[in-house]
């Protein structure tokens, strides 16, 4: 058996215990006339997405020209389907089972018990039909920069049904759980607690009666320098953008006469952010409250409330900036929230750490397909490639052409094209990557997340 042999049996044998995580999405399908396994399908619409893909097109056009490449994973003994067939298949698979599935694979991927676990929704606009456009809510590991998981939103109910369902399939225990103020709830939070876990909870208008009662106390205590209650202070100074930003966290360590009036669930502190931002000649100033079954002083409190915003920063932005997300016209029954897992599952493997002793460990954990897709070295054929934030990976030079189209602000990428006789004679083994934006049929980018 020659090198190459070896290589592709390894590869093929890694692709299936990564596949094994979702065998159990059921397949509605009659076993008779199934051509396309499902297997085949995810990891299809998966190296798609990750090589640019937007559409049930992108993909279809993808899998046509890429077939001797996905081969190396999977049989694909009936080639693979059209734009129509993938997006019947995904609209019929069950989203729920899949969501499961996903959730199953990041708790074998992280490893590691999460710190901080951010919840936020996020509306796929142009999903919207003749039904509304699907909302999904997410778990996101604020530290690790992972997704942990997401369930759609039903057509007549809001996150405040949908938190609790992306609970239950959570491992949270020790972990501190951060919502916006759709989440405050006294359900949610004694779910929280009740799951072993602690919360922070950002209070605003929808819990009016202890909104004003907080509120009323801190304007009186500001007035008199927090001399009748307990309290810790830190400070923060910001420089970035164009703007200073100047954040006091306070925290009320004595809530016992706000938990006797309201009784919520657990609660141990409430949480003062004065914001000053000064841009240029103008200064806004702004209060947030939250409240805590923390117990933790002022220091380590505000960088736990200000690592909510990396949901915001480093998954929604990114789904929309680099995934086209808000673009994304998929609207048939489950696809959407589908298409929307498998955007997730391609985000998380983009921010696989690429050390030599992760890749160990992700083989040792079954994940040494991916580890293998980016980071394999032999000799010359790989190409490292720069990503946001000082991020770096590589990728099979066989798969790769470099696109001379760069911009400064683009997104680094990789990119996957047919022929790269020319990369390889213009710029060598070891060029450095910086490529945009757009996917065309003849280039496929898989973009690295900031």
């Amino acid at each position: 058996m020659t090198d190459s042999d070896r290589e592709h049996g390894e590869l093929f044998e890694e692709a299936g215990v990564f596949l094994g995580y979702f065998e159990d999405i059921p397949d509605g399908r009659q076993v008779g006339k199934v051509r396309y396994p499902l297997r085949e399908v995810l990891l299809l619409c998966l190296l798609a997405v990750l090589s640019g893909a937007e559409t049930f097109t992108d993909i279809a056009n993808f899998g046509n020209r890429k077939l001797s490449f996905l081969r190396r994973f999977r049989p694909f003994a009936g080639g693979t389907p059209s734009h129509d067939h993938l997006g019947d298949i995904l609209a019929t698979l069950d989203a729920e089972a899949f969501q499961r599935c996903f959730v199953a694979w990041v708790a074998s991927l992280t490893g590691v018990a999460t710190e901080v676990i951010a919840i936020d929704g996020k509306t796929v606009r142009r999903s919207k039909g003749a039904k509304a456009a699907i909302h999904m809510v997410s778990a996101f590991a604020a530290r690790q920069r992972l997704v942990l998981g997401q369930v759609k939103v039903g057509e007549k109910a809001n996150e405040i049904v949908a938190i609790p369902h992306l609970l239950k399939v959570l491992a949270i225990e020790g972990a501190i759980v951060t919502i916006d103020a759709m989440g405050c709830q006294r359900a949610i939070a004694q779910q929280i607690v009740d799951q072993k876990a602690d919360y922070v909870l950002a209070l605003k208008g929808n819990q009016s009666a202890l909104r004003d009662d907080v509120s009323l106390f801190v304007t009186e205590q500001k007035a008199k320098q927090y001399a009748d209650t307990a309290i810790s202070r830190h400070e923060t100074v910001d420089g970035d953008h164009g703007r200073i930003e100047t954040r006091t966290t306070t925290v009320l360590h004595d809530v016992a006469w706000l938990q006797q009036r309201h009784k919520w669930p657990a609660l141990k502190s409430v949480v003062i952010i004065d914001s000053i931002r000064e841009i240029g000649s103008k200064t806004e100033r702004e209060t947030r409250l939250y409240i805590s079954s923390l117990k933790l002083p002022a220091d380590k409190l505000g960088p736990i409330v200000r690592s909510h915003w990396a949901i915001e920063n480093s998954l929604h932005w990114v789904l929309d900036m680099v995934f086209r997300d808000d673009e994304c016209r998929v609207r048939t029954e489950n696809a959407p929230a589908n298409f929307t897992t498998i955007k997730h599952i391609a985000t998380n493997l983009l921010r696989l750490p690429t050390t030599r002793d992760s890749h160990v460990r992700f083989q040792e954990l079954g994940h040494g397909f991916f580890a293998s897709l980016f980071q394999r070295r032999r000799g010359t054929n790989m190409l490292p490639i720069a990503g946001r934030g000082g991020i770096e990976t590589t990728v099979d030079q066989q798969f790769i052409c470099i696109d001379h189209t760069t911009q400064p602000s683009a997104p680094s990428a990789l990119m996957l094209a047919e022929d790269t006789s020319a990369s390889r004679h213009r710029h060598g083994p070891k060029a450095r990557l910086h490529c945009p934006g757009s996917f065309t049929p003849d280039r496929y980018q898989s973009r690295m997340c900031r």
